[in-house]
């Protein structure tokens, strides 16, 4: 079987029909493809700013950072930083406990966040302190102010382009 996916003007949508047609997982292929928007109206990362915000980081290292997390530290960033980038431990605990979309036990919010620290070694600036910083002994977490525009400039087009962020559909929450 040979299937061929325009990237340029397909959109994530067709690819995924496409390639779930294949392999039999749905009865029918539609009838017709709607239009792909034109690829220079579709925003993606190289419409983020590459101007320094701080420490090396830029808008679009930002929406690198976050497209690489993984699902459930993702989420926590971004509870984070519509908190306006501090929360206490307790506050993202309660939040992701009985979260209705992405549960994450009490016990897990810092395993969780592992990645966060990992991603940022491999994409990240070099040199640059943690993004997320925590403080064991107030029992906070922490993103530079500057950082927290830029960060939600990223989720925004994350919301906006699921198939760059290796997510089938929807925004985190």
């Amino acid at each position: 079987m040979r299937l061929t996916i325009d990237t340029v003007t397909d959109t994530y949508e067709q690819a995924r029909a496409a390639v779930q047609a294949a392999f039999g997982l749905r009865p029918a292929v539609p009838g017709a493809w709607p239009d792909a928007p034109a690829a220079e109206s579709r925003p993606g990362p190289q419409d983020l700013a590459d101007d320094g915000l701080a420490d090396g980081w830029t808008d679009q290292l930002l929406f690198h950072m976050i497209a690489s997390l993984v699902p459930g530290a993702r989420a926590v960033l971004r509870r984070i930083t519509e908190l306006g980038g501090a929360a206490s431990y307790e506050d993202v605990q309660q939040h992701f406990a009985d979260h209705p979309a992405s549960p994450i036990p009490p016990s897990k919010i810092g395993g969780t966040l592992t990645s966060v620290k990992a991603v940022q070694r491999r994409v990240g600036p070099a040199g640059a302190g943690p993004l997320l910083q925590r403080d064991e002994r107030a029992r906070r977490y922490r993103i530079d102010v500057v950082l927290v525009a830029g960060l939600q400039r990223a989720f925004a087009l994350a919301d906006i382009r699921p198939d760059l962020r290796g997510e089938p559909s929807g925004p985190t929450t």
